[in-house]
């Protein structure tokens, strides 16, 4: 199929990413000014990247930690996760020399939005000891850190950009870090709720659903931030592209087991083929979607976002399940905070 001929041609400039993962963005193709470490472990993946000041991902500076995991509604899993994570970020804290150094927790978000209520519940749940620092003929144990935490709101209820906040706060308190914990976008179905993202570059709070804000990283703050966060939404365009790619991975699924008897006998939510390959000729491709199937991936994302966008259907999107999955992510990053700055099984007598 001529595409010049049958369609548009599609401007990709004009598709916007909505995702704040490093790992959605990396190309095969192009890795250059970045440097990929993978290991995998109790079906928990760590991605550990480094990009140089110059990349090929257009990303700030600085080391990305992406951890990938199954569901944490189980609870056996919810604790690999748990341990795998506490274990990262201590590595990232030795890293930058911040180990038992003056800590100032921040839970960025909206408390009243379900999906965007991550950092406000990591916060609320942070065991704080900068008051024990603060009062006289008090022995503070030496494996406990000096902790504080706040959740500055969002600028719609509190008219004041959190990272304005967070400056007056650290003038008056004087930490030596921030870990500032948010709920995050992605470009794809399978890692929302799935994954944990670490980086020592800061965060944008509101950038992945299009409501950028003020930055808030060592630049602004002029303290390191190691920034936190686990994917929450999607958009419309990513359900709708990503639906499209299980449709060819199916199809692909059934081209190659249809002849198998043990296949026909299995029951159809045993068959599971999200590891397919999409081993399909462009022809069949275009036969099962038309013209769309001679689109790349990246193509087709773009031509959907064309459709939904000028009529508002974009949406950021979440699980119905979003106030119970949250309760469990919250618990994960809390307990591998306060296991990481005050020791395994810390607590105040």
């Amino acid at each position: 199929m001529d595409k010049g001929e049958n369609m548009h041609e599609i401007d990709l400039k004009k598709y916007n990413v909505r995702t704040d993962l490093v790992v959605d963005i990396l190309k095969e193709t192009d890795k250059t000014g970045v440097t990929v470490e993978e290991r995998e472990s109790s079906s928990i993946k760590v991605s550990n990247i480094q990009l140089e000041k110059e990349n090929a991902l257009g990303k700030k500076e600085g080391r990305y930690i992406t951890i990938s995991f199954q569901d944490v509604t189980d609870h056996d899993n919810r604790k690999k996760v748990e341990e795998v994570f506490a274990s990262e970020l201590e590595k990232l804290l030795e890293l930058h020399h911040l180990t038992k150094k003056k800590c100032l927790v921040v839970g960025l978000g909206n408390s009243q939005s379900t999906p965007d209520s991550l950092g406000p519940k990591v916060a609320g749940g942070i065991l704080v000891t900068r008051y024990l620092f603060e009062m006289e003929k008090v022995q503070v144990e030496e494996n406990f850190s000096n902790v504080a935490s706040i959740t500055p709101g969002v600028s719609g209820t509190t008219g004041i950009e959190s990272s304005d906040i967070l400056h007056g706060i650290i003038h008056q308190i004087h930490p030596d870090y921030v870990i500032a914990i948010d709920a995050l976008a992605s470009s794809s179905i399978d890692r929302m709720n799935r994954t944990i993202q670490m980086t020592d570059t800061g965060i944008h709070p509101g950038s992945g659903v299009g409501n950028k804000r003020k930055e808030i990283s060592e630049e602004t703050v002029h303290i390191p931030v190691i920034a936190i966060g686990i994917p929450t939404v999607i958009d419309g365009v990513t359900i709708v592209s990503d639906t499209i790619q299980y449709m060819l991975q199916q199809f692909s699924y059934h081209k190659e087991n249809i002849g198998k008897s043990s296949w026909k006998l299995a029951p159809v939510t045993n068959q599971n083929y999200l590891n397919q390959e999409k081993e399909l000729t462009q022809e069949e491709k275009e036969q099962l979607l038309g013209m769309v199937g001679g689109l790349s991936e990246e193509e087709m994302k773009s031509l959907i976002f064309e459709v939904l966008t000028p009529i508002g259907y974009n949406l950021m999107v979440t699980v119905k399940e979003m106030d119970f999955i949250t309760e469990k992510l919250a618990s994960v990053l809390i307990h591998g905070i306060n296991r990481v700055l005050h020791g395994k099984d810390s607590k105040i007598k």
